[in-house]
């Protein structure tokens, strides 16, 4: 072939090659899905949301994670991972997570004496932390068992938020939370709820009160960690605030969506 033909062949060729890298990609086994190269979660999830077939596939790779990482014996429970792990693929093909390595959930099923934040690292397959975190006053005392949107109801928002940037502020370094679920958390901006540190949110206070201190709706984190957690998961991540509240189950657009969830292996 004529050398000045070349350029024309190495056009015709390069969709061909990057059909072939996601389709072995898609091919590969669970393990090597979940824990190779951020940008192969990327693709692999941004493809497969837009298709019921390829979005259970990849459910149910990243699924393991559950049983990988102990997460049970930690006490989330196995509906928040589930629901957290819908909304997060939802939100990520729709563009809307800029950040798709970390999935971090807020399991309010828990009280708040045990650690019921976890943030996971979805690419490398290891959570980073796990640690108290509080909920509204006018949520519950020791478990959070109502919820509200509205400004001044001093209590917690369930649903899907994208992490914002950080600032210093009334209770420094904080980290704005926008919340993606019309009429269930889409005030937090309005309402101020952020993540920032908090005195109360420490063992000393649950040993004291058998629980920890309650915020104005924020998920407050203790001050020893919240500068670490604040700068993992700011500027575009996903974070999920459950509770098994069956208003929230029946509306949340997110945590409903048509994907087929298969126990993971034991």
């Amino acid at each position: 072939m004529p050398k000045s033909n070349y350029p024309q062949l190495r056009i015709l060729l390069f969709p061909l090659s990057l059909l072939i890298v996601v389709c072995f990609m898609f091919a590969a086994p669970a393990s090597d899905f979940l824990y190779n190269k951020k940008a192969a979660t990327a693709i692999a999830v941004k493809d497969s949301a837009s298709h019921i077939s390829g979005r259970d596939s990849a459910f149910n790779r990243f699924s393991v994670l559950y049983n990988s990482i102990k997460l049970d014996s930690l006490g989330l429970s196995q509906d928040a991972f589930n629901y957290g792990l819908n909304g997060y693929m939802d939100l990520v093909s729709n563009g809307a997570v800029n950040n798709n390595q970390i999935l971090s959930i807020v399991d309010f099923s828990l009280p708040s004496s045990k650690k019921r934040l976890f943030v996971i690292d979805v690419v490398s397959g290891k959570l980073l932390f796990n640690t108290f975190v509080s909920h509204g006053r006018n949520s519950g005392k020791e478990m959070a068992t109502e919820f509200s949107n509205d400004v001044n109801s001093f209590k917690s928002s369930l649903g899907f938020y994208v992490t914002g940037s950080t600032y210093s502020g009334e209770h420094g370094y904080s980290l704005r939370l926008d919340g993606k679920e019309a009429g269930i958390n889409d005030n937090a901006y309005d309402r101020s709820i952020v993540m920032h540190a908090a005195s109360y949110v420490n063992e000393k206070v649950i040993r004291m009160k058998g629980f920890i201190g309650r915020s104005l709706g924020c998920p407050a984190v203790p001050p020893s960690l919240h500068k670490a957690i604040i700068n993992t998961i700011k500027d575009g991540s996903c974070l999920f605030l459950y509770s098994p509240d069956s208003s929230y189950i029946s509306h949340s657009k997110l945590i409903n969506q048509p994907v087929v969830q298969q126990p993971a292996a034991s």
